[in-house]
């Protein structure tokens, strides 16, 4: 028998097919039950008595990590909701859940009136004490009305710097910074149990910036603060948030913050929890990094019908070299393989050479295709995804290319052709701007 049940409404219901609902706890999301998204957008997912109190997530789409949203269940009443996908979720019954709720609108219309008083540069003191004032009553009032609920531990680590007197935007801007985890309670098991820890620690990694031109500087600094904030939570969650913020860094292509993460952080906390995987993830990210002295491998070369074996250490006297892992039967690949070999046609040798490995899982086909590319050096990648050489750089899709200078060390790393060609003109115009200076 049902005690309890959560209701909801997804606009537009066209984009909705199903609720599926986790209890989740600091280390695991457990798969609850889930309920179908009708035409309307309905969905209704009955609580019976097996479901404990704590923090739930519905998972609304894929990938589920980034279509989810949290909910309190406290065991005492139903919950009923709309999720809209540009407005968000509104909860419509529940008490602790609308506390919440009102909270944080309360608080964000207080934070609201503090921007503008700054803004408009007004001279009345008076005025900002007085919405300080509002903003610490209302902080109270909220922690009183939540005692003894979930909704508590949240209410009391969203609490915001609040001045006792008047202060200038500089000390104002400084001192929120300054304390902004002070009430953050990483070892509580009720914040670990939800998003808010990660959004916290990404609000202020990425929204506290400071200097917009040394930004990866002004990042890593911030994620100084944040690891020293978080130094009493327990090593799993550390790895949690971490590995979060180090995806983060890469999806955004700052390949020095990423790193920065992992070679101070990271990996110590990997090898503790000997978790090799993640460690071996990290260091291969690393190791084919920008900047980074591309990683060695041998092959054949054939000259005058003898073969003999070099590395790509060991080539010389060529200005660029172009990595390309690709395969014979890739549709991809064979729209762009060929026009990369119509782009180096009016190359110079010494300019640009390309190196195709072909990521095969038999060699007869590749070595039909391979003659009619007659301008590459050739590399046959037996095992196809299980290959050494693509493994080594780390190669997931193809076509992947890596752009190499003179003495390997990896400069570029084009999503396609398009990017690599664009890559190339724009190294032209800098020699060109060069020329022209002198």
């Amino acid at each position: 028998m049902a005690q309890h049940s959560i209701k909801g409404v997804f606009t537009p219901p066209e984009d909705y097919r199903v609720a599926v609902l986790y209890k989740v706890t600091p280390t695991i999301s457990e798969y609850i039950t889930h309920a179908e998204v009708d035409k309307k957008g309905n969905f209704e997912i009955p609580l019976d008595s097996t479901v404990t109190k704590g923090m739930y997530r519905i998972v609304y789409a894929i990938p589920e990590e980034d279509y989810n949203f949290d909910i309190i269940y406290n065991k005492k009443e139903d919950i009923s909701l709309t999720f809209n996908s540009e407005t968000g979720l509104k909860i419509l019954s529940s008490s602790e859940n609308k506390l919440m709720s009102s909270y944080t609108n309360s608080m964000s219309m207080i934070t609201h009136s503090i921007n503008n008083y700054y803004r408009d540069k007004s001279e009345d003191t008076l005025a900002l004490v007085s919405i300080f004032k509002t903003q610490r009553e209302a902080q109270k009032g909220f922690e009183d009305l939540a005692k003894n609920t979930i909704a508590l531990a949240f209410i009391k680590a969203n609490k915001p710097y609040i001045p006792k007197h008047y202060e200038d935007v500089e000390t104002y801007s400084k001192n929120v910074k300054t304390h902004y985890f002070d009430h953050v309670n990483f070892t509580n098991k009720t914040l670990q149990s939800s998003n808010f820890l990660n959004e916290r620690m990404v609000n202020y990694v990425f929204g506290v910036v400071t200097d917009s031109i040394n930004r990866e500087a002004n990042y890593k600094e911030n994620i100084n603060v944040f690891c020293e904030a978080m130094k009493e939570a327990p090593i799993q969650i550390k790895r949690t948030l971490l590995v979060d913020l180090w995806e983060q860094m890469r999806d955004l292509n700052y390949e020095k913050t990423a790193n920065y993460i992992s070679d101070t952080y990271l990996i110590n906390i990997a090898k503790k929890l000997n978790d090799t995987a993640l460690v071996d993830g990290l260091t291969l990210y690393r190791n084919i990094s920008i900047g980074k002295v591309a990683p060695d491998f041998a092959f054949d070369v054939e000259k005058d019908g003898v073969k003999r074996s070099k590395k790509l250490s060991e080539l010389t006297g060529v200005k660029n070299y172009i990595l390309v892992f690709w395969n014979s039967t890739c549709a991809h690949c064979l729209d762009e393989i060929p026009q990369l070999e119509a782009f180096i046609k009016d190359k110079k040798k010494e300019d640009i050479t390309v190196i195709a490995i072909g990521l095969e899982d038999s060699p007869e086909y590749w070595n039909r295709v391979v003659k009619r590319l007659p301008d590459f050096i050739h590399v046959y990648g037996a095992g196809y995804w299980d290959n050494d050489i693509g493994n080594s750089y780390g190669v997931t899709a193809t076509p992947s290319y890596f752009v190499l200078d003179k003495d390997k060390h990896i400069v570029a790393k084009p999503d396609d052709i398009d990017v690599l060609k664009l890559y190339f003109e724009s190294q032209k115009n800098k020699e060109k701007n060069k020329a022209s200076q002198k």
